[in-house]
């Protein structure tokens, strides 16, 4: 498949870009939306995004079947962990999550068609979205750009995408292939990549957009932050974790293995490179399984599972600090018993660290992990605390009458999402990222206050 470097408006690499280019293509995306996309009802962009993400589950569907083809080179993902990627993803777009979304965000299907009644006698309304959507992306996972571009489409917005200079197949992939279902819609979207920091192109663009969004470390999105002007909306998503915590007795029997199982697969999605992916494994003790066995378990698991779903090729860098703590950890065990660590052989693989120390501790990623143990969830959460306005999501391996009063306790600690051990990396599209409003802080409403 042969695809230029940049999207419809053939953008120039990077060196020959302008801030007149930018201009131009904002303008046109402004007035493509105002002819294919504007007066399109919400049922029908609906059908259609819905009918994409079916597409993008067929494993003859070109698209999805080039980025396979151009994984790890091409994406950093081995193909076995993007095809899982992808379905995950994909597999929770449909016609019932979409509606879902909307109900949930406007309380009407028809909200963004025409002005709707509400409870109060006399009043009207309808949510507006906006003219011109900037995206910043990030380069370590695809999946949030690709719902980012899912909710502009959803608002009816051009969207301009300003990607990652770092593996931005995937989001060029899906591009195209909306471009192909309805090239209408196509010419509603821009994408282009650069290098981030003060390029001359940012301050048009970011001008020119009524909502800017930006996922990265909080260095990145601070820095465009900076340079937003104050007119213009602003919603970022910054630098994220997320940890796990499994109780005595859901770790007994049969329901063991169960959940050894979706912590790997919580591990291997994306490479643990997302916000979502944990960083500690924290059991409860006095139980049938203790966090030390859990942690071999685990790493059983993990051998299991780099077979089927074998991680990608890393760095020199990210190598030499797996090599190097893994090396900490090694000398560490030597000579206290405290400490115990399983590691693939002859490779980075993975590596599963156990430690009484019950301190959140960040992973170095690409399938290094932690188990600690903990009494309970107030002394994990006592012992969390560094991270506490940093935290993305909970898993949680729990019996049904345990789960409530656990969520509650996390929620009151400022947790935005609480799911299942196995579920980390795929919230539904509902999901409330940063514990915010999907749809809050990109429309805007308008009012009507006629005749009662």
């Amino acid at each position: 498949m042969n695809l230029p470097n940049y999207f419809f408006a053939d953008l120039p690499a990077e060196a020959s870009l302008s801030p007149m280019m930018i201009l131009d293509a904002c303008h046109a995306l402004r007035r493509n939306r105002d002819r294919f996309l504007s007066e399109r009802s919400t049922a029908q962009m609906v059908r259609l995004v819905a009918r994409l993400a079916e597409n993008w589950l067929e494993p003859d569907f070109p698209f999805r079947k080039h980025l396979l083809a151009e994984s790890p080179n091409g994406t950093g993902f081995s193909r076995e962990t993007m095809a899982s990627g992808l379905d995950a993803l994909f597999k929770s777009i449909t016609i019932e999550s979409l509606t879902g979304l909307i109900r949930q965000e406007l309380g009407d299907d028809a909200a963004m068609d025409e002005f709707r009644g509400g409870e109060t006698p006399g009043k009207r309304a309808i949510a507006l979205g906006p003219g011109l959507m900037v995206h910043v992306t990030a380069g370590n996972i695809p999946t949030p750009g690709i719902v980012s571009l899912v909710h502009g489409l959803l608002l009816k917005s051009a969207q301009f995408v300003k990607c990652s200079s770092e593996h931005p197949l995937a989001l060029r992939l899906f591009a195209h292939s909306l471009y192909d279902a309805d090239p209408k819609l196509g010419a509603c979207l821009e994408l282009a990549a650069w290098k981030g920091g003060g390029h001359p192109c940012e301050s048009p663009l970011f001008g020119e957009a009524d909502v800017v969004t930006a996922t990265g470390n909080d260095e990145t999105v601070e820095s465009i932050r900076r340079v937003v002007p104050s007119r213009t909306r602003f919603v970022s998503h910054g630098h994220k974790v997320s940890f796990a915590y499994l109780t005595k007795d859901a770790l007994s029997g049969y329901k063991t293995r169960r959940w050894t199982e979706g912590a790997a697969a919580d591990v291997a999605a994306w490479d643990q490179q997302g916000c979502l992916s944990p960083h500690v494994f924290y059991v409860q003790g006095g139980g049938e399984t203790s966090a030390e066995q859990f942690a071999e378990m685990l790493a059983g698991q993990l051998t299991k599972l780099e077979q089927l779903q074998p991680r990608a090729p890393l760095t020199i860098q990210e190598s030499a600090a797996i090599a190097t703590r893994r090396s900490f950890y090694e000398v560490r065990a030597s000579h206290s018993g405290d400490t115990k660590h399983w590691r693939s052989h002859e490779s980075t693989a993975w590596t599963v660290v156990y430690e009484n120390d019950p301190q959140f501790q960040f992973s170095c990623l690409n399938r290094f992990v932690y188990v600690k143990p903990v009494a309970d969830l107030h002394d994990l959460l006592k012992h969390a605390e560094l991270v506490r306005d940093k935290v993305s999501a909970v898993g949680i391996a729990a019996l049904d009458d345990e789960a409530r009063p656990l969520t509650r306790e996390l929620a009151r600690w400022g947790v935005s999402r609480v799911c299942r051990v196995g579920a980390m990396q795929s919230p539904p599209l509902t999901w409330r990222r940063d514990g915010r409003p999907v749809f809050a802080d990109l429309l805007w409403w308008c009012d009507w206050e006629s005749a009662s």
